[in-house]
């Protein structure tokens, strides 16, 4: 079978990663081009793979010989790359978040309406990491209960001047956002965000940490620490509380030290190591669904959920903190 021919737009940080990947790790794809607002860095990256480079993800979409899309630029400017995948008939995986506005969002919903198909996966890569898997099979299973509270912890070592209170909710929270909706099987309805004293290791603009607290259809009670500048690693934690029992994520560790110090083991530093076989996961059940003509994964509806409850989340941050509630349109057919 011929490999699946993949287009990437962005070639950044994220996208090298998701190139080498496809290239060097997984099966039935290769990247045949690359577009990049700066043509020179496209270049430097599709040079070695004999990929074409492009200047615009337009461009590179409407290549005859591009079977499909993973888009990893800049959240906010997703939206005309997404639509014009979904209109050129090609699947297309999209890096989270989906789009940063609403409007955006619903818009890529009724263009894959109109296509009559689901075209989009959202990379909300969670959904493949095994501790995730194994929290939600517990409580599919019923042997505990039904779910009451989550616990989620989300700390970086530290993020750059660039990164703004704001990025807090809608490029870091928004896991938990998604992680909590695909591990209940439920809406988030309401929404606050909570502002603790703030660490001294932070920049001036920055408001850190956050505690993002949601209630879902059900009732259960989320809980989200956002830490930016711990210092000491990126750890992601995450405790589900059932009515007999708790499970909660591991440390993840490959091994375990013991000696005078006491016991411990390495901590990663990014999301690229702590999730590097949950995004494997993801990308080779993208590629093997491409091939087979179907979609797989997260959809345009999940990216729109998650982002509708980011909004209520900065609603509640720019008000002092009130309760929100989450604004969403009607379910369309095609998600149901």
């Amino acid at each position: 079978m011929m490999a699946v021919r993949i287009g990437v737009i962005g070639a950044g940080g994220m996208g090298r990663a998701h190139i080498r990947r496809i290239e060097e790790e997984l099966s039935g794809g290769t990247v045949v081009a690359i577009a990049d607002v700066n043509l020179a860095g496209a270049q430097a990256v599709a040079g070695p793979l004999g990929a074409r480079a492009y200047a615009t993800g337009a461009d590179l979409i409407a290549d005859p010989d591009v079977d499909a899309i993973l888009i990893a630029t800049f959240g906010s400017v997703h939206a005309p790359d997404v639509l014009a995948a979904v209109r050129a008939g090609k699947y297309v995986l999209c890096e989270k978040p989906l789009t940063t506005l609403a409007a955006d969002a619903v818009e890529i919903l009724q263009a894959e309406q109109a296509v009559g198909k689901k075209l989009v996966t959202v990379g909300f890569m969670r959904r493949f990491d095994a501790g995730y898997q194994e929290m939600r099979d517990a409580l599919v299973s019923g042997e505990l209960g039904y779910a009451t509270l989550v616990h989620c912890r989300h700390r970086n070592p530290s993020v750059p001047d660039g990164y703004t209170t704001r990025n807090m909710i809608d490029d870091t929270a928004i896991h938990e956002i998604d992680t909590c909706r695909y591990l209940l099987g439920e809406e988030i309805v309401r929404v606050r965000i909570d502002t603790p004293r703030s660490t001294s290791h932070r920049f001036e603009h920055l408001a850190d940490p956050l505690v993002l607290v949601a209630y879902t259809e059900s009732g259960v009670r989320i809980d989200d620490e956002v830490n930016v500048n711990i210092g000491f690693g990126y750890s992601i934690e995450c405790e589900l509380v059932m009515e007999q029992g708790t499970i909660r994520l591991g440390d993840q560790e490959h091994t375990l030290t013991r000696d005078v110090a006491g016991n411990r083991n390495a901590i990663c530093r990014s999301h690229i190591d702590r999730f590097h076989a949950a995004f494997n996961a993801e990308v080779q059940q993208w590629i093997r669904a491409v091939e087979r003509g179907e979609h797989t994964g997260s959809s345009a509806w999940d990216g729109y959920a998650a982002g509708v409850v980011v909004d209520a989340a900065v609603a509640s941050l720019e008000s002092g903190g009130v309760e929100v509630d989450v604004q969403m349109i009607p379910k369309p057919a095609l998600y149901a």
